[in-house]
Formats: C-alpha cells, structure tokens, sequence
C-alpha cells in the first residue's frame, strides 16, 4: 500500500488482484445478489484511489481498511434501496421479478414529468446511487437544497405513481 500511497500505479493493480474475490465473496454472501456485489466491490476500488492518503497502517490493515469501506457501502446501498421500496415501490423491482414493461413506461413517464429540478435529483439519488453531497458538488447548489428538492420529488413521484400502484395490485 505505501507503494501505491506514493504513486506507483501498478500497486493498485496488486492490491485489486489480491482483494477482489475476499470483497466480493464478503458483498456476495451477504447481499446473495451478483451485480450488487460486483458493484460494489468497484466502488470499494474508486474510494480507495480518492482516499488511498488516509490509510494509515498503525491504525490497521489494509485487508480490514477495504472490507470498512466495502462493508459502508453496501449498508448505505441496502438502506437507499430499504428507503426507496417503501416511498416509492415502483423505482424498486419486486423480489424474484422485475417490472412489467407498462409499469417501467409509467415511471419513466412520471420520473419525465418532475419538474427539471427534482427530476435531476430522483436521477442521480435513486438511479446512479449518489450521496447527497455528490449531488451538491454535480449539481453546484447548497446541500440542503439537494434535501429539499429530493423530499419533493419522491412526494411528487408518490402522489403521481399511488394511482397506478394500486390499480396494478389489484389486477394481480
């Protein structure tokens, strides 16, 4: 690691080879979902090269400093999807099936009709994963606005899909 900390692009590709199948064994048995894992384990990588300063072999090491970051990620993934199940069932396939093409058309048609604003946001939240401080820095606009306008949004997605979710429980 101290090698890469100072630079040397190969070490990277070392550490990668060498702690890829633990991650992603660990993300896998946990999540029992594939992409999930090896999303995650990519992530775990990305924020490893954005934070590879602040690994500090005194404090630990670097098998353990990668699995906190992987273990971190997943938590907030699981829990972004938990939270987005429940306010917005439609954004979240049902377990073990997706949704029918008309349900996809729906949504995408609502998510279309947010205004620009909030529709930026339900993207880059719901549909690339990113934190609300990401959001800020894309979208160059104070954090709290990010939290104001993703509460608007999922409210408006909500009223406008609660409709169509019913109907479509119904006829199954």
């Amino acid at each position: 690691m101290t090698a890469y900390q100072q630079g040397d692009a190969n070490a990277l590709d070392s550490i990668y080879r060498l702690m890829q199948k633990p991650l992603y064994s660990f993300i896998f048995r946990y999540t029992r979902e594939e992409q999930l894992s090896i999303d995650i384990v990519q992530d775990t990588f990305m924020k490893l090269q954005d934070h590879k300063q602040t690994f500090d072999p005194q404090k630990g090491t670097l098998k353990s400093f990668l699995f906190q970051i992987a273990y971190r990620l997943m938590v907030n993934k699981l829990n972004r999807r938990k939270k987005l199940s429940s306010l917005l069932p439609f954004l979240v396939p049902r377990q073990k099936e997706e949704l029918s093409r008309p349900e996809q058309m729906t949504v995408r048609d609502a998510v279309a009709n947010l205004p620009e604003t909030e529709r930026a946001v339900i993207l880059l939240f719901y549909f690339h994963d990113l934190s609300q401080e990401e959001m800020a820095q894309i979208l160059g606009i104070p954090k709290g606005t990010v939290k104001s306008r993703l509460h608007r949004a999922t409210k408006l997605l909500k009223n406008d899909l609660e409709g169509f979710y019913d109907e479509s429980r119904a006829i199954r």
